[in-house]
């Protein structure tokens, strides 16, 4: 991992931040979708469905939000994995994968674009498969259901 990353809880004050992270990391992933359009979605369901449900860890390095990752334990669902483009292939995302596994000790789900072989082949290497296939009701694109058990 990063030299200099530090794992935290999120705190309401990081919201602006984690925001802010979400639409400039998936705008990298996905040039081609304008992300900024989806801003005022974005943010309404971050408050209302993603913070009032999830658990979230935060990646720091000096101050700054590099990433986090969200899991509702009750239901095994790990919605958001995101980490700052200059942060990919560092490590950050593995170590927010731990901290996944270890809010969710009993197994993990998510939902990943079938085109993100990036992200697929991610998840693979940290033990997850592939256990069925669906549409993404917001986009329409087709994704893989990823699960991981220990």
């Amino acid at each position: 991992m990063s030299a200099g990353v530090l794992l935290r809880p999120y705190k309401s004050g990081d919201e602006d931040a984690a925001v802010t992270l979400w639409l400039r990391t998936w705008q990298a992933a996905y040039p081609d979708i304008d992300f900024a359009a989806r801003l005022d979605w974005w943010r309404a369901r971050w408050r209302d469905e993603i913070v009032a449900a999830a658990e979230i860890v935060v990646a720091d390095v000096d101050g700054t939000m590099v990433g986090f990752v969200t899991v509702d334990p009750r239901t095994f669902y790990l919605d958001q994995i995101v980490v700052a483009p200059e942060h990919w292939g560092s490590g950050v995302a593995a170590a927010l994968i731990a901290e996944a596994e270890r809010i969710s000790p009993n197994g993990l789900d998510l939902d990943v674009n079938i085109d993100n072989a990036r992200a697929i082949g991610f998840y693979a290497k940290c033990g997850f498969v592939v256990s069925g296939t669906g549409k993404n009701p917001t986009s329409g694109k087709p994704i893989h259901r990823m699960s991981w058990r220990p």
